[in-house]
């Protein structure tokens, strides 16, 4: 009896388990089923899924063909409250750099490669709103730099900057650079110098700056170091002749020693330093009383009045157009030699013949007159630039007789809206 009942339940389990499907363990392979890909497939088509990853690949493939060309266009794009005359002009600026681009190294013409952009740079121009510094911040606002203009405004005008207001990579600070400012930037080039003790004050505080955020700094020094010279021409390499004590020492030994500190914070603290001592500068923008020879001499001419010569008029000087002079320091700010270089043009004139050329451009009947001489006048003043040529490939390109009529209508037209002001 127990035998037939354990053969019941024995029968009774096995027709259990033909009754009951077997579940087969779980196995990833199973997913991979092949009627699991009419599901995959209405999946994508499911709530226009497929459609919304067409759209997402269109999209980048989109940004990615015109991202090149977007970035192109970026640096002359020009802001609505630039007038038109200024776009231009940062259109020119800009092709003339891309024209001018060299090796620093070699010396070359050469051309960037397409693709490798110059970064932008943030550049400090101490004396900014002068008449050198407000003709070199156009070239760099035009080149796609970021640029700090801080002046006080003792010889700089804010007239010559006002048609960079509304540019959003220009900023001017009213500041005296005798005090210490905090800025983070690339470059400093250090312009504030009137004849006053600011030329030490001014370049402690500006190689101060450059050491703290690791800036490199070019000093604009002067052929006035090399005083009364007895070489000529004069190279980098002569020490000059100067009276310590004179009429003029405030200035040409406050340069003297704003190119000591210069070189001392090279050799001591590594700060990358330029020095550039410039020789006689004309163009637009001079201040129109300023005592230089060829501002007096364009001033007196328009107005009818006669051109001072101090001395016999034979002492010689040579003079830049300020476009070739900021050609050279942007060339030394961005070569990779310290200097001192002479920037100048060695075209020599005497003071009687520069008066024949302001004669010629503007009143044929312009008369001269006489006056003694000043204490400690250099009779011959003339650079050997060609320690330049070589080394940053620089040369000036104007002479005197083209560049003086550019200068010529910019004086015109201040002095006739001076006149209309005092008639007012």
């Amino acid at each position: 009896m127990k035998q037939l009942h354990k053969q019941s339940s024995i029968n009774h389990r096995r027709d259990e388990e033909i009754l009951i499907p077997q579940t087969p363990p779980y196995s990833p392979k199973s997913l991979k089923h092949p009627r699991s890909l009419p599901r995959s497939i209405n999946y994508l088509f499911k709530e226009q899924r497929l459609l919304f990853i067409f759209i997402g690949i269109l999209i980048g493939s989109t940004f990615f063909i015109l991202q090149p060309t977007l970035s192109r266009l970026g640096p002359t794009e020009t802001h609505p409250s630039i007038p038109k005359s200024f776009s231009n002009n940062v259109v020119s600026h800009t092709q003339e750099f891309s024209v001018s681009n060299q090796n620093p190294i070699h010396g070359k013409m050469g051309r960037v490669p397409v693709g490798i952009g110059r970064r932008r740079m943030r550049i400090v121009v101490t004396g900014g709103a002068g008449f050198v510094g407000s003709h070199l911040v156009d070239k760099l606002i035009g080149r796609g730099d970021e640029v700090i203009v801080i002046d006080n405004f003792f010889t700089g005008r804010k007239e010559n900057v006002v048609h960079l207001f509304g540019n959003p990579r220009f900023e001017l600070i009213r500041h005296d650079v005798v005090e210490p400012i905090l800025l983070e930037v690339d470059q400093i080039y250090h312009l504030a110098c009137p004849a006053s003790p600011t030329n030490v004050m001014g370049t402690l505080n500006m190689l101060g700056l450059a050491k703290r955020v690791g800036a490199r700094f070019l000093l604009t020094s002067t052929s006035e170091v090399y005083g009364d010279p007895l070489q000529h021409p004069q190279k980098e390499t002569y020490w000059g002749n100067v009276n310590p004590i004179g009429e003029r020492s405030c200035y040409d030994e406050g340069k003297r020693t704003a190119e000591t500190l210069t070189m001392d914070y090279h050799r001591g603290d590594g700060v990358e330093v330029r020095i550039a001592r410039i020789f006689n500068t004309y163009g637009p923008r001079m201040c129109l009383d300023d005592g230089r020879v060829v501002s007096n001499f364009v001033a007196q001419a328009i107005r009818k009045q006669p051109m001072t010569v101090y001395g016999d008029g034979k002492q010689t000087r040579s003079f830049q157009y300020v476009s070739d002079l900021v050609d050279g320091l942007v060339a030394l700010m961005e070569g990779e030699h310290i200097g001192p270089f002479n920037l100048g043009n060695p075209g020599e004139f005497t003071m009687l013949e520069l008066a024949e050329v302001v004669k010629d451009t503007i009143d044929p009947s312009a008369t001269i007159e006489y006056k003694p001489n000043t204490a400690d006048d250099p009779h011959m003043r003339k650079p050997d630039i060609s320690k330049a040529k070589e080394l940053l490939n620089w040369e000036p390109k104007i002479p005197l007789r083209e560049g003086l009529p550019l200068m010529v209508n910019d004086f015109r037209n201040r002095i006739l809206n001076e006149d209309e002001g005092k008639g007012a």
